[in-house]
């Protein structure tokens, strides 16, 4: 799929308001580059770009909202608080900084991008209800939290806890996770859905894609999707921002569901020291 075969973004499946398929931004840190990639993809058809104050790009993420043909309340923008600045007064100031970068007037999803550093849930939570009440963001949610300590956030808050993004692909597929994340109505937002390309290795993605004429990211983004669960692929060249697109168009059945469920392996690709698993 080239920018020439572009899908209406009326075909890119949604849950509660947040586009399905996004772009993801973690470590495209060349200004000019995570401009090009925001604005390929957003004309390609995506309507979500993610960022977050630690990848250093949201001046670029927002210049490539800014170059699109795209308008920005046709753009799902979520950006992320760092571990450094969860103190309340730090949520209030660097969130209003981080739309100041991406010369924005609101984000549409603000996380609490880890549960460490200044994190407080008795101080750091009311500060994102409050940047609700202000317009600062439409939506909070939380990054990286174990199921206990959401049960623990949407226990404090008012506002509802609208996403937890973690980690998760087919071999990291987190069962319990995802089951408290559904009682409780929180979505799941998947980053590195493809492992950081390690799903190009697995065998039986490798086997499902052959006989599908698809490539196996496309297969770990349509389980996803089966699943209920947002992704958010970094991708850079207009060739992998197409391929990843490319999975809406494909459905998985029930058999081939039931073998990648087998590939799981709780493996982490990001596995910092602060992770609330290795606390």
């Amino acid at each position: 799929m080239t920018l020439d075969e572009t899908i209406d973004a009326s075909d890119c499946p949604t849950a509660s308001g947040m586009p399905m398929l996004g772009l993801g931004t973690w470590q495209n840190t060349d200004p000019a580059q995570c401009a090009k990639s925001v604005q390929t993809a957003l004309e390609l058809g995506y309507r979500h770009v993610d960022t977050a104050q630690a990848y250093g790009n949201e001046e670029a993420v927002g210049e490539g909202i800014d170059r699109s043909s795209v308008d920005r309340e046709s753009v799902f923008l979520a950006t992320k608080i760092w571990t450094e600045n969860l103190a309340p007064e730090d949520v209030k100031t660097t969130a209003r900084e981080s739309l100041d970068r991406l010369g924005v007037e609101y984000v549409d999803l603000l996380y609490v991008h880890w549960p460490a550093g200044a994190y407080d849930p008795k101080t750091t939570l009311p500060a994102f209800e409050s940047l609700v009440d202000d317009d600062v963001t439409r939506r909070i949610g939380v990054s990286n939290f174990l199921a206990d300590q959401l049960e623990a956030a949407v226990d404090r808050c008012d506002v509802p806890i609208f996403a937890n993004q973690v980690e998760l692909h087919p071999r990291l597929q987190q069962p319990d996770l995802r089951e408290t994340c559904e009682r409780l109505d929180v979505e799941i937002v998947a980053y590195s859905p493809l492992a950081r390309g390690d799903v190009f290795d697995e065998p039986v993605l490798q086997e499902i894609a052959t006989d599908r004429g698809v490539s196996p990211a496309q297969v770990s983004l349509a389980w996803l999707r089966d699943a209920g669960i947002t992704a958010i692929p970094k991708a850079t060249s207009e060739d992998h921002i197409a391929d990843n697109w490319g999975s809406l168009d494909l459905e998985l059945d029930d058999a081939t569901i039931d073998r990648i469920a087998d590939v799981d392996r709780g493996e982490r690709v990001v596995d910092p020291d602060f992770g609330p698993w290795n606390q």
